[in-house]
């Protein structure tokens, strides 16, 4: 939930070359990540390459948009994305895995404001500087912009000023800064960093929080380009709690583990993309 820095880039003719048995994994990332962590990029890297019999290469982008245009090209075998692009592209997309949260396949959006603003609902942020993360994200776009549009509200008439900082933590440092007067964040964002960098998350308070959503899935080509490099990965992230490296990645990562969920988990992130569809 934040931008990952990956090392590894993916060639421009990938789409174009048939699947081979040595052929890489080729698994995106996108800014719903937390941290540019190298020692997390090498052991999640080194963890799928022993349990899949596979190179795997990571590929990162700055924006949502960048990584679900490789996903649905084909040019990814699967990427963690957010809800948003999943629900958007469904009829492109397959539904990998889920991680879980607190046991849970499920997280919530953060409206956010100064910690001594006196505030009390979305109502007295009007006139607002707002920071959102990325116009992809759900927790980050979507579901402030639905609560909008309940209140047949819109953004630019709303807010007096909104931005998109292209990444979770910069939300935060925004509000904190003073250079916007509230933002919308990934909840499981805050709340870690809370845990790393208290002293950034203490500036800032929660002034909302969402309804549990469908946390970020693993999503892949609807037709994969190499069902056995999907089913090696898959079952990868299925048993990465029950081994060693496995663990360490998820200690880093503050997560449970990863589960198979029914794409029906992120109906409620759909109604929201309509609601704000029809708000036009």
């Amino acid at each position: 939930m934040a931008c990952w820095v990956a090392g590894l880039v993916l060639s421009s003719n990938a789409h174009a070359a048939e699947p081979r048995p040595n052929a890489p994994i080729k698994f995106g990332l996108t800014p719903v990540f937390l941290i540019s962590d190298l020692e997390l990029l090498g052991r999640l890297q080194s963890y799928l390459q022993r349990t899949t019999g596979y190179q795997v290469s990571l590929i990162s982008r700055r924006t949502y948009q960048e990584i679900t245009a490789l996903l649905t090209s084909g040019q990814l075998d699967a990427a963690w994305i957010c809800g948003f692009p999943f629900v958007a592209h469904r009829s492109e997309l397959q539904l990998v895995s889920v991680p879980l949260w607190h046991r849970k396949p499920l997280y919530q959006s953060y409206l956010i404001v100064d910690r001594a603003r006196v505030a009390a609902d979305v109502h007295d942020l009007r006139g607002d500087i707002h920071a959102f993360s990325d116009p992809d994200s759900n927790s980050g776009f979507l579901v402030t912009r639905a609560a909008l549009a309940e209140r047949r509200l819109r953004p630019e008439t709303f807010f007096s000023k909104t931005f998109f900082t292209y990444g979770h933590r910069n939300v935060v440092r925004a509000v904190a800064s003073g250079l916007a007067g509230s933002g919308s964040v990934d909840g499981y964002v805050y709340d870690v960093l809370s845990e790393l960098e208290p002293a950034l998350t203490a500036r800032t308070r929660v002034l909302k929080a969402s309804e549990p959503l469908g946390f970020p899935p693993i999503a892949a080509p609807k037709t994969p380009n190499d069902g056995p490099r999907l089913a090696a990965l898959t079952a990868a992230l299925l048993r990465m709690s029950d081994d060693d490296e496995g663990r360490t990645v998820l200690h880093l990562l503050r997560l449970d583990g990863f589960s198979m969920e029914d794409p029906a988990l992120f109906d409620s992130i759909a109604s929201k993309a309509a609601l704000v569809a029809a708000a036009g």
